[in-house]
């Protein structure tokens, strides 16, 4: 418990999470004491749709997926009954209260902003196996995992006006004292398992803080300081509803929004929302490396495309891998690329690594290693198990050049195909 009593001091201390920390008018709680008026729409929502495709660097295929069979263009309607047994019926410890409030964010995620969701909800195939294993091991509610839904939409690169940074959207002093390494090269509060793990502890000590998870969601999202303080104003009341007027007005709208989280997450397919397709796996390894690489080194040798290098690696501000003997880092790759980085490990970190690698010029952006063409080629017949990192490896070629060369759009090929290699 000393750890508990002593966060919530430095927290106390501390400046606001929240550029706006106003505290709204008194209003009578025994009359209408929960509205939706002044209900933030989260910042990562509100982001441009094309941009937010962009910053994810994750090419969506226009399909949907084919397990998911929904009329996305019809938006269907349910009563306040329905919708309140639906979230009665989800299984979980954190209470989903249904008011006006839940309605309306509910509301937001099934009706404006459906192409959002969608991704999502594609997005999620890769990320929840994450967060469920870090809360798993804290024995920890597993909807927790929807924070980050409402934190960053599933968005590593994710930056708030304040600067919160990554999936569960850290500030900088707080992701220091929860032991997330962030410098030149490296923001580990964009590391999807590092930040994970420290966003758990944090939970887990602001639950022991107020023993109540509907006010440790909300003071994770404005700081245990401005909890305190609404709760004071109440009269000394413990509930999240009964604080509700008295929290900044971005918090009023966190934990329904939390609840909207939930419940579009079960139901997504009564409401005709159908995960969109990413080309992001499941089937990963991790491997560590004692040497400093860049992700154009590792593209051009071993063929896999720089923009799944920086999807599932947020974390390298500047594509750059700060290995060392004394301090190893991380690198996620697909599984079918583990074996091709172990045998050129030797290789990869002496490619271009004067030009790429040379003290005066990391923070250049480099260019793009492309294979040249004197305008001959020959044609490849794909066989049974052929890959487009195996071909690219085969003839010396990066993966990405194929695909330019032959006007493909993803990295899936079929036996028979015939591919122009120059």
């Amino acid at each position: 418990m000393n750890r508990c009593y002593t966060l919530l001091l430095c927290l106390l201390c501390s400046a606001p999470f929240l550029a706006n920390d106003s505290i709204p008018s008194t209003r009578d709680l025994a009359g209408q004491a929960w509205t939706d008026e002044g209900i933030d729409i989260p910042e990562s929502l509100n982001t441009d749709l094309d941009s937010l495709l962009r910053d994810w660097h994750i090419k969506v295929r226009h399909s949907q997926r084919k397990d998911c069979d929904c009329d996305s263009a019809h938006v269907p309607s349910f009563s306040d009954d329905v919708l309140m047994k639906r979230l009665a019926s989800i299984p979980t410890t954190i209470p989903m209260s249904f008011n006006p409030v839940t309605k309306r964010c509910i509301d937001l995620y099934t009706k404006e902003r459906r192409p959002q969701v969608q991704i999502m909800l594609g997005l999620g195939q890769y990320y929840n196996p994450l967060f469920e294993q870090a809360l798993e091991r804290y024995q920890m509610p597993l909807e927790l995992k929807y924070l980050p839904v409402v934190e960053s939409a599933l968005n590593p690169n994710a930056v708030s006006r304040a600067g919160a940074t990554g999936l569960w959207q850290f500030m900088f002093g707080t992701g220091k004292m929860y032991g997330l390494e962030i410098n030149t090269l490296l923001d580990e509060r964009r590391d999807p398992i590092k930040s994970t793990n420290a966003a758990v502890k944090y939970l887990n000590d602001l639950y022991r803080i107020f023993g109540d998870w509907h006010l440790a969601i909300a003071a994770y999202n404005c700081g245990p300081g401005n909890v305190n303080k609404a709760i004071r104003r109440a009269g000394g009341k413990k509930d999240y509803w009964q604080i509700y007027n008295f929290l900044p007005r971005e918090t009023r709208g966190y934990v329904p929004l939390f609840i909207a989280a939930n419940y579009v997450m079960h139901y997504y397919k009564d409401h005709n929302l159908c995960p969109i397709e990413t080309e992001l796996t499941t089937i990963t390894d991790t491997l560590w490396l004692d040497k400093k690489v860049h992700f154009d080194q590792i593209s051009a040798v071993i063929g896999i495309n720089k923009e799944t290098l920086h999807a599932m690696n947020p974390q390298y501000r500047h594509n750059i891998i700060p290995g060392s003997s004394e301090k190893p880092h991380v690198l996620c790759l697909p599984a079918e690329y583990s074996l091709a980085y172990l045998d050129y490990q030797d290789s990869i970190p002496r490619f271009l690594a004067d030009s790429l690698l040379n003290e005066g010029k990391l923070l250049a952006a480099p260019q793009n290693i492309t294979a040249s063409s004197n305008g001959k080629y020959h044609v490849y017949k794909v066989r049974r198990g052929d890959t487009l990192s195996t071909i690219a490896r085969r003839n010396r070629v990066t993966v990405n050049k194929i695909k330019q060369w032959n006007g493909l759009h993803t990295s899936r090929i079929y036996p028979g195909q015939r591919l122009k290699i120059y």
